[in-house]
């Protein structure tokens, strides 16, 4: 498995596959990047060279901005947006679709499971509650 800007990368995947492993690399970028290194893209990442690794690597840095610097200018935007209360911080901050999804249904991957309301009590609150009533 060599590695590449701090991320094992796997071996047995052709090469502009492996690359798209690097947080801020896709299927774009990496066919950009086998191509300026002049790299084959039908091999296989354990066969790459030390040289070619380098080579890869020394691009991608001079290049594109990936996984640790691009994660961290991502979480400053989103704390830039709520602390300036825009509506799509209040929406980072309450935790609810931000690009303008409805939420009626769907969106449970971020509003996190059905938190039922007001319809599950325990049998002798019922009992109490229509007793009382």
């Amino acid at each position: 498995m060599p590695r590449m800007m701090g991320v094992d990368i796997p071996g047995r995947k052709r090469v502009d596959y492996a690359l798209r492993y690097i947080h801020g690399i896709g299927p774009k970028r990496a066919c950009d990047i086998v191509a300026a290194c002049k790299v084959e893209a039908a091999k296989h990442a354990d066969d790459l060279t030390p040289d070619e690794i380098r080579q890869i690597t020394s691009f991608i840095q001079d290049n594109y901005r990936v996984e640790g610097d691009l994660r961290r200018e991502v979480s400053q935007n989103i704390r830039r947006l709520i602390s300036t209360g825009s509506y799509r911080g209040q929406r980072h901050r309450k935790g609810l679709p931000v690009r303008g999804q409805r939420t009626r249904t769907n969106a449970r991957t971020r509003k996190g499971s059905k938190k039922t309301v007001g319809a599950v009590r325990d049998r002798a609150a019922r009992t109490a509650g229509k007793s009382g009533a």
